[in-house]
């Protein structure tokens, strides 16, 4: 085959949070979410004593939780392995080109300029960037995105996927999950609750974060997906993980469960915002809100298991990839923002352009 003839080399990066290795990788691993200026948005000269702190402070407690899952997070394993399927369907469909799926863990390895090196030795003609975060985030995917733009100086045309709240194999995925738990509960009543990781409300007030309406537009249509099978059904959104003295976006997935318990209903809890198992679903959902629920008496108390490798979220990976071939600079695959959030990327690229 000449040189003329040969197809692209096409990286696809992923984008995700990370998770430590093992118990002596914990506080490190805290140090670093709590120094990034997307997290707490304070000079660095203030910002970095204080992850210190904080990642001091809550070693101890932070590894108690992740010995409940072996000492470690299984997010790597989980990440790698979506990975290898999405590189497998990927190499299929685009079977004159080489792709190749990369990570880039934001606070854990393998980190960010590490991934970029790897990337820039591949020699890549396109680079796609693809958060495993479906619902952009001014604290998820933007930061992600700042850090590799920093990192990458190698070869290639780049563009990125700043969000996919409403592709349709994310949300079948999800409904097909839920759609389960919801026949394993057959002939009792309950709730399905949407559990998205919180974020300060003033994110979404005063910086104009799109999270909040993007959580929102990828319930619509996986409670759309249930009812086209099912009919109406019991819902409502939450936010779990909320940490410091600041105003979050509510209601809690506490509170969420105890009115669920006092409306004399159990509970369907589903993931919404997390496509992996970590430390949130397998502690925080399954242990800590598990106890919550039968403390209060919301019974039963199941949980939809995150999307993972399932082949539909696959297949929304590749949709969005390839989609993404076809262009430049920041996009949303499918429906992104319905308003015009002061923070969503594609919308602060259209005014630069």
């Amino acid at each position: 085959m000449t040189e003329a003839t040969q197809g692209r080399r096409i990286a696809v990066v992923l984008f995700n949070l990370g998770g430590p290795d093992d118990q002596a990788s914990v506080k490190p691993f805290l140090f670093n979410l709590f120094n990034d200026p997307a997290i707490i948005g304070l000079p660095g000269i203030v910002r970095t004593p204080l992850a210190r702190l904080i990642s001091s402070r809550r070693e101890t407690s932070a590894q108690a939780n992740y010995a409940l899952m072996g000492g470690g997070s299984p997010l790597l394993p989980e990440t790698r392995r979506q990975a290898g399927a999405l590189e497998t369907v990927l190499n299929a469909r685009l079977s004159g080109d080489t792709v190749r799926v990369f990570i880039a863990m934001r606070y854990w390895n393998p980190l960010t300029e590490e991934t970029a090196a790897e990337v820039a030795a591949f020699g890549p003609d396109e680079v796609v960037l693809l958060p495993l975060y479906p619902q952009f985030s001014t604290t998820t995917t933007q930061s992600s995105l700042k850090a590799w733009n920093a990192a990458y100086s190698g070869s290639g045309v780049s563009r990125a996927v700043c969000c996919y709240p409403a592709a349709a194999g994310w949300v079948e995925a999800q409904a097909q999950a839920i759609g389960e738990k919801l026949d394993e509960a057959v002939g009792q009543p309950v709730r399905v609750l949407f559990s998205a990781h919180g974020i300060p409300e003033k994110l979404v007030t005063g910086k104009g974060d799109p999270y909040q309406e993007q959580i929102e537009t990828t319930v619509a249509a996986v409670v759309a997906a249930i009812e086209a099978q099912r009919g109406p059904f019991d819902h409502a959104i939450c936010y779990q993980s909320r940490v410091g003295p600041m105003k979050w976006l509510g209601p809690s997935t506490p509170e969420a469960i105890e009115k669920a318990a006092k409306d004399g209903v159990g509970v369907v809890i589903t993931p919404i915002a997390f496509v992996s198992e970590h430390i949130e679903t397998l502690v925080e959902l399954d242990i800590e809100y598990g106890e919550l629920a039968h403390e209060k008496g919301a019974s039963p108390y199941l949980r939809a298991p995150a999307v993972g490798i399932e082949p539909l979220f696959i297949d929304a990976l590749a949709d969005a990839a390839v989609s993404a071939l076809s262009r430049t600079g920041v996009a949303p695959f499918g429906q992104g923002c319905k308003t015009d959030w002061k923070a969503c990327p594609y919308r602060n690229g259209k005014q630069a352009a």
